[in-house]
């Protein structure tokens, strides 16, 4: 188990808290731990540890349960002072005609953002957003005061010699990914193509296709990533 470094904060979720929460999600999907297993192709004794807190996930390997389950990745998080608002909202939806319980993966409907966002300004301070450690070290930092339905917007930090996954493979899974590099140097390997982008450098491909991020150089890089499904 990765000990988190000494400059977390108390927004930090730690391996309990982030398997606690892929627990959560999973059983109001209504998938057991074998059900979601097989889909992400792992060992269900794999998903257990991870749901336990005894193994972080990689980056690659959250972005795939999250979207197994037809959820952004922020909904790793949980609910923030902003998102309080929705999910009351979504309560009292629960007592309407033809509600029929949350919507699964497969031919989701997601809501237009302006149809779900609260109506009021929302600030997040640097030192209060939510902060996931991955495996690696990397860590992953949310950018948006509020959940966007089906949107993900993060501030990634990656060490020295980390990678997206968890033994450098390529993976795919669902959705489309922008990134912009602040700050030092990534790699990102699509199919047979590799980038090296700097500071200032974007790109974008769709997560279907196979791909991986790493530094491999001797100073963290800084990016940020647009996630949309």
């Amino acid at each position: 188990m990765t000990t988190p470094s000494a400059d977390n904060n108390a927004a930090d979720l730690d391996e309990q808290r982030i398997g606690g929460r892929i627990r959560e999600l999973r059983r109001e999907h209504g998938l057991s731990l074998r059900a979601l297993a097989d889909r992400l192709d792992i060992s269900a004794s794999a998903l257990s540890q991870i749901e336990r807190g005894k193994m972080r996930p990689s980056v690659t390997r959250l972005y795939q349960i999250t979207s197994e389950l037809g959820e952004p990745m922020t909904a790793i998080f949980g609910e923030q002072d902003g998102d309080a608002g929705r999910a009351e909202a979504a309560d009292a939806d629960r007592g309407a005609p033809g509600w029929s319980g949350p919507p699964v993966a497969e031919g989701r409907a997601v809501k237009p953002p302006s149809e779900v966002l609260s109506d009021h300004v929302s600030v997040t301070r640097a030192d209060e957003a939510a902060v996931l450690t991955l495996s690696h070290d990397v860590r992953y930092r949310r950018l948006t005061p509020e959940q966007v339905p089906g949107m993900s917007y993060f501030e990634s930090t990656y060490p020295p010699g980390a990678y997206s996954s968890q033994n450098a493979e390529f993976v795919r899974h669902s959705g489309y990914e922008i990134g912009l590099v602040v700050s030092g140097e990534l790699v990102v390997d699509t199919g047979f193509d590799t980038h090296r982008l700097g500071p200032g450098d974007t790109i974008s491909y769709p997560s279907t296709t196979p791909h991986r991020i790493s530094n491999q150089s001797d100073v963290p890089a800084v990016a940020i990533w647009l996630n949309l499904p």
